[in-house]
């Protein structure tokens, strides 16, 4: 896989890792962006695709198309913020439970310790050294349980963010399928051919830009990400049009 030019002895000077010791990253917000992004256009194309499908006109889709835009945007944002928050206080209570266990019976929780690090190969009087000073100090002691028991991290759980992330992605995304609609020409299908082709390129650019910072391929990415926005549009079409037909006829 090819990389990047970095300066590896600069990211590795003391003032550099200290830094990223000190303030953890925590998780990067491209999987919040991508959630809203893709799921912003799947949303509004699929009342775009849908409505093509029941022979709607243009108003209708505005008017579906923003509704669906809001009402997703806000429950997408609320959902995220939910999931990530449960995940945050799960790590928070599976702390204060560590946290009890090292208070009623630290004896126990040395003897995890000691199992940790002599799966790591650790041994006789190092091994004994380690464990003394880990548990010599409380908050090193459980951060070492939380990261080498239950691989748990406090830091990668932003849930406001995540939020934030998903709402502002959703509605970018979201709003590029109607634009057509808005200053379209009133030919209904040749606003909805430059809809379906906004839709694809946004879709693909998505996929660009996922495979570009995940040091992926960035052409197989982006095809990825449009054979699925692909699918669900033409799911909505062939439900639209069915609709149609049942209850035209």
């Amino acid at each position: 896989m090819a990389r990047k030019i970095r300066n590896l002895f600069d990211e590795h000077s003391l003032e550099r890792i200290r830094s990223r010791v000190t303030r953890p990253r925590g998780e990067s917000p491209l999987g919040d962006f991508m959630l809203g992004g893709v799921d912003g256009v799947v949303t509004t194309f699929a009342v775009v695709a849908g409505s093509a499908g029941g022979k709607l006109v243009a108003s209708t889709v505005i008017i579906l198309g923003i509704a669906n835009l809001v009402a997703d945007g806000f429950s997408m944002a609320v959902s995220n913020y939910l999931g990530t928050r449960a995940r945050q206080q799960e790590v928070e209570q599976q702390r204060e439970d560590e946290d009890w266990q090292i208070k009623h019976f630290p004896e126990g929780e040395r003897k995890e310790i000691r199992e940790i690090f002599a799966k790591k190969g650790f041994e006789g009087d190092t091994l004994d050294k380690i464990v003394d000073v880990i548990t010599s100090d409380r908050e090193v002691w459980l951060d070492t349980m939380m990261a080498e028991e239950l691989h748990l991290s406090e830091t990668s759980a932003r849930p406001m963010r995540a939020a934030f992330v998903t709402f502002i992605a959703f509605s970018i995304c979201g709003l590029l399928p109607l634009l057509p609609f808005f200053f379209g020409t009133g030919d209904f299908d040749q606003t909805f051919c430059a809809s379906t082709v906004l839709s694809a390129a946004t879709f693909f650019a998505l996929g660009i830009g996922k495979g570009r910072v995940l040091g992926k391929s960035p052409l197989i990415s982006g095809l990825q990400t449009l054979g699925i926005g692909g699918a669900a549009a033409i799911l909505a079409y062939a439900a639209g049009y069915l609709l149609h037909v049942v209850f035209a006829a």
